[in-house]
């Protein structure tokens, strides 16, 4: 239910109220006489007129036109309006609350990085490691085939010689079969045939040339780094089950046989593989993940916080790749704890976590990848146009904080200008305490705050958090879980009474979406979870401007202006009652007869009213181009008790004249008191109609006009009612 719905009902108790009173104040003007209680419910009755009964049938076919008018905008394709009863919502918002990859960004992974701890390669480099990689495996396949006797080629290192500082290509070489080998992905051929092709002709007819091949995983992130190892020359052709084939740059194959696959889950992550190499016999365990939680399992090193930290301010997205070699005996120990590990019929998962951690001690770290998450189109210019509007946004986000900042930033969700502040970690009251004085002094600055750090202040000092939070122009909230992204949007509404709007693309924003009062989810490419449960669904980011600024503010202000025009139309006929029943002796007496009365609501008047739905007080380019317009819609002064005063004057003035008028210019004609003053009611109603709006649509001239002719065939018609 929108506020403007909850706005209206109050109203319409007070005017039920105003029914009760007026009843009771004819009753005791009459004087009490006879059973006046029987008179009361005959007013009642005859002013029951008050009551907008027609309200919620206009309005919701006004928010069924207003959908079909989003729907239809050619300027916002493929918008989808999935609740009917919330259009006018989107031009009361104050709080929009998004999520960042997908929404603010396209979530379409680009390879920018590879840094090996004391050389970086950059986008511009990538071919020196394609060179490297080349000779790497040329050498290699060399010396196989020179000593295709011995079972073990000389590229297997020794356990007991002593480290030797590698070279650099070696290095590159270990870094990418890495990458190629660490991850979920699965290559996938189309087939010739088509769809005319039999399936049991399938297999043979697939084409696994490179132009053909695809890769699925569930992950973008994945299939950027293996797309990256196949332009460097080291390409994934096939995977199964049980074995993964690679392909070098000489053309060979390459097969690895998957002994173990640990998935990456939210609260490790990292994910693991252990691979058997087919032509050495060679256990290697792999792994990848994010920083915070590889750096205590790889071997001590300087260099990969800092680097994490310089990426990370460039907006890119950091992997570490780790590795590990292991004997037979290990490993056979290992998967035989790690059996036993998983049929524990208690605390299985803590178990097995346990075994496969008894393996992350020690990694030989290779590599950190970065990768390019790039902004949607029009990102920047839309966030512009919401601040301006007075829109606080909120980006929570489950990413680190330093990508997070990097795109506040590159995405003007933080101006330039603007200082902004990053909330220390904190985990004690005390430090909460502390760290919240300190933001206190500032002004006018973002914040960037860490989830473990919200959900500590949120446990102390919830009401100070929010109200400062509330201040600041825009907030940033990192490492965010779904349940903390919809946590936030509660308090918001709780705390500021404001209405809320929550836009995101995938599963882990759902949640966040159904508990805004407005939801708004982006068909991307994390499938369309957030779509189907949102209120609205957009295709881009940026339709999201003239989603608000246009056809919030038109749905808003156009059902404003319909739900009191419906009031005035009841009270004017009711007054014109009242009227006529104070003049002769408070009699009960109903001025209008009945079809009279059916054809006031609907025919004579209903076309004319209703038209009002395709009213706009500014152009869609001039609310697009001002949005500080629709800082004015969320004070909520089109519908309010002093608007809705006003309306009740009018009607008052109107109906009195209207009837008194009648009464004393035609007391000759008294006989034709009914018609005289029921056409001057139908053109007041049509003229006021004429006077509200603002700006002309052909089809309100025809609703008049047809209303007009309406009434004037039925004068033929309904002689009798008018005698």
């Amino acid at each position: 239910v929108g506020l403007l719905d909850l706005e209206l009902n109050q109203l319409t108790k007070a005017l039920f109220l105003a029914l009760v009173a007026l009843s009771v104040v004819m009753v005791t003007l009459q004087g009490f006489v006879g059973p006046w209680y029987r008179n009361l419910f005959r007013f009642l009755l005859l002013f029951s007129y008050i009551i907008p009964i027609s309200l919620r049938v206009n309005l919701d076919m006004g928010k069924a036109a207003y959908g079909w008018m989003i729907m239809k905008d050619d300027n916002i394709p493929g918008t989808v309006v999935r609740t009917s009863t919330i259009p006018e919502e989107l031009g009361r918002l104050v709080y929009l609350l998004t999520d960042k990859t997908g929404t603010l960004t396209q979530n379409e992974m680009v390879f920018k990085r590879l840094h090996l701890g004391t050389v970086s390669y950059g986008t511009d480099t990538m071919d020196e490691i394609q060179s490297h990689i080349i000779n790497s495996y040329s050498q290699a396949h060399s010396q196989n085939s020179g000593n295709s006797t011995s079972s073990t080629p000389s590229r297997k290192p020794q356990p007991s010689a002593p480290k030797v500082r590698k070279s650099v290509s070696s290095r590159i070489h270990e870094a990418v079969k890495a990458i190629a080998l660490c991850h979920n992905v699965t290559p996938v051929y189309e087939s010739r045939a088509g769809v005319s092709g039999e399936t049991e002709y399938a297999e043979v007819d697939q084409d696994f040339s490179d132009e053909n091949r695809t890769y699925q995983a569930s992950s973008p992130d994945e299939v950027a780094l293996v797309q990256w190892t196949e332009s460097v020359g080291l390409t994934l052709v096939n995977r199964d089950l049980t074995s993964m084939q690679l392909k070098t740059p000489g053309g060979h194959i390459l097969t690895y046989y998957i002994l173990q696959i640990f998935p990456f889950t939210s609260e490790s992550k990292r994910m693991g593989i252990i691979v058997r190499d087919e032509s050495s016999g060679e256990i290697t365990f792999y792994m990848k993940g994010a920083d915070v939680a590889m750096s205590a399992i790889v071997q001590y090193n300087d260099w990969l916080e800092e680097e994490c930290g310089n990426m990370a301010r460039e907006g890119l997205r950091t992997l570490v790749v780790a590795k590990k070699s292991l004997t037979e005996e290990q490993y056979q120990d290992f998967e035989s704890r790690y059996n036993q590990a998983k049929l524990s019929i208690h605390d299985r998962n803590l178990k097995v976590a346990a075994v496969v951690e008894s393996l992350e001690r020690e990694m030989e770290l290779l590599c950190l990848t970065g990768v390019e998450d790039q902004l949607q189109a029009d990102v920047r210019p839309t966030l512009e146009m919401l601040r301006n509007a007075g829109i606080k946004i909120w980006m929570l986000t489950g990413d680190k904080l330093e990508t997070a900042t990097c795109i506040a930033k590159s995405s003007h969700l933080v101006s330039r200008t603007q200082d902004i502040h990053i909330f220390r970690p904190v985990t004690t009251r005390g430090e909460a305490h502390l760290e919240l004085n300190a933001f206190r002094r500032k002004h006018d600055c973002a914040l960037v705050i860490s989830g473990d750090s919200l959900e500590v202040c949120l446990k102390y000092y919830e009401h100070e958090f929010v109200e400062l939070a509330c201040q600041c122009p825009a907030v940033v909230c990192c490492r965010c879980s779904p349940t903390q992204k919809a946590h936030i949007v509660k308090l918001l509404q709780h705390h500021t009474g404001k209405r809320t709007c929550a836009i995101g693309d995938g599963g882990n924003d759902v949640s966040m979406i159904q508990a805004a009062d407005c939801g708004i989810g982006i068909e991307g490419k994390e499938g369309k979870q957030a779509s189907l449960a949102a209120d609205f669904s957009i295709t881009q980011f940026k339709h999201i401007g003239r989603l608000l600024m246009v056809h919030g503010r038109n749905s808003y202000k156009r059902s404003a202006a319909l739900g009191q025009f419906v009031m005035h139309r009841g009270l004017i006929i009711s007054t014109m009652q009242a009227v006529f029943s104070s003049v002769f002796y408070f009699a009960s007496v109903p001025l209008y007869q009945g079809f009279l009365m059916v054809g006031y609501a609907t025919i004579y008047t209903m076309f004319p009213v209703f038209s009002l739905v395709l009213d706009q007080d500014v152009k869609p380019e001039m609310a697009l181009l001002y949005p500080e317009l629709y800082k004015d819609l969320t004070k909520g002064r089109s519908l309010s008790f002093k608007t809705f005063l006003i309306w009740v004057l009018i009607s008052i003035y109107q109906g009195g004249i209207l009837m008194y008028g009648a009464l004393l210019l035609f007391e000759s004609e008294f006989v034709h008191v009914v018609a005289i003053s029921f056409t001057a009611l139908i053109l007041t109603e049509l003229l006021m109609v004429a006077l509200t709006i603002r700006t002309w649509h052909w089809l309100m001239v025809v609703a008049e006009f047809l209303s007009l002719g309406c009434y004037v065939a039925s004068l033929a018609f309904l002689n009798e009612y008018f005698g």
